[in-house]
């Protein structure tokens, strides 16, 4: 069985546990508390010596790290990945674009702000507005689409709703977003999440 090491504060690890509730793929969880060390153990280290999650430990005994391609290798051949060429293509450009614009920024700035408890003030002052601009270019393109690509659910939304759903923790105000938030209710739902989770 498929073991996935993960903190449950952490979007990206969540990813990983959507796709497997998703595609029915059975898994054991393993809590790792990022907070207090618990990915900088020798022993988690020895597995992942990135000492970051998501990790997972596939059946077989490897192990496998970053979210986006854990995420890849269980959807191989289902439904979460386009079989278009075109679509698969667009699929990639929003995952690259989710961990090196969206979530250095959404999730970042919610971690230091919901987790660190840091005021405003000693948080970069450039996270805000990017973040803004982040969620900005994703409603212009939900405006015309109900989803990133090839018009049903794919890995891309999995990967952009992990944090979007909770970027008011980090400040950014989702009302000011309204197909955003149109659409993280309807990829919860799909993915049959409550919204607290």
């Amino acid at each position: 069985m498929l073991t996935i090491y993960g903190d449950s504060i952490s979007g990206n690890c969540l990813k990983v546990k959507f796709v497997c509730d998703r595609l029915g793929i059975p898994y054991r969880w393993v809590e790792t508390d990022v907070l207090k060390g618990e990915t900088r153990t020798p022993e988690f280290l020895a597995m992942n010596p990135a000492g970051q999650v998501p990790a997972v430990k596939l059946s077989d005994g490897r192990v496998l790290a970053q979210s986006n391609a854990i995420m890849l290798h269980l959807a191989e051949g289902s439904d979460l990945i386009p079989s278009d060429a075109y679509d698969r293509a667009l699929m990639f450009q929003w995952l690259f674009w989710e961990q090196y614009s969206h979530e250095t920024v959404i999730a970042v700035r919610r971690f230091h702000k919901a987790y660190l408890k840091k005021p405003d003030a000693e948080i970069d002052p450039a996270l805000l507005p990017k973040g803004e601009r982040v969620l900005a270019l994703m409603n212009d393109h939900l405006a015309t689409h109900r989803y990133f690509v090839g018009g049903k659910l794919s890995l891309a939304d999995i990967a952009l709703v992990a944090y979007t759903r909770w970027a008011d923790q980090g400040g950014f105000e989702l009302s000011r977003t309204p197909h955003v938030q149109d659409w993280i209710a309807r990829v919860e739902q799909d993915l049959d999440l409550a919204r607290a989770a």
